[in-house]
């Protein structure tokens, strides 16, 4: 895969208060995927129980009615960027009775773009990802 092959790399965490995860995501997941806009690279979900034992789950490892929704990712993540030292960050900052999804994926959209820049002589010098809910509250702002 050469440098062109590439596209920007977001590492998203999701957290699921109360452990309350009930897949709604993963067909979203899944279309972006199918729509090539998006790879995923790795997932990785960790959590804590009531006691505060920490535990954490690969998606091969989701039991049977989770699985389902993650049917159009499943076999597509080469994983290993996500290890041990992953959950035990992730684990510090969940309450009890919680969880989080790590998720690694890549751009696949950008690419074409990158490649674009890259023949004019471009460099990209920074990058910033503004959230949803932050972005919604500056447009909003923008409109009153």
């Amino acid at each position: 895969m050469g440098s062109t092959d590439v596209g920007p790399l977001d590492v998203l965490m999701v957290r699921f208060p109360g452990n309350q995860f009930k897949g709604e995501i993963a067909p979203a997941l899944g279309e972006l995927v199918a729509n090539g806009l998006i790879r995923v690279i790795d997932l990785l979900f960790v959590y804590k129980d009531e006691t505060g034992a920490v535990g954490s789950l690969e998606l091969a490892d989701l039991g049977a009615d989770l699985e389902p929704g993650f049917v159009d990712v499943d076999g597509q993540i080469p994983g290993g960027l996500l290890d041990e030292e992953d959950v035990a960050e992730a684990a510090e900052g969940l309450d009890t009775n919680s969880s989080v999804a790590i998720l690694v994926v890549e751009n696949i959209w950008a690419i074409p773009f990158i490649q674009s820049m890259r023949n004019a002589g471009a460099e990209m010098v920074d990058y910033a990802r503004i959230p949803a809910d932050v972005a919604q509250q500056a447009l909003d702002g923008l409109s009153a």
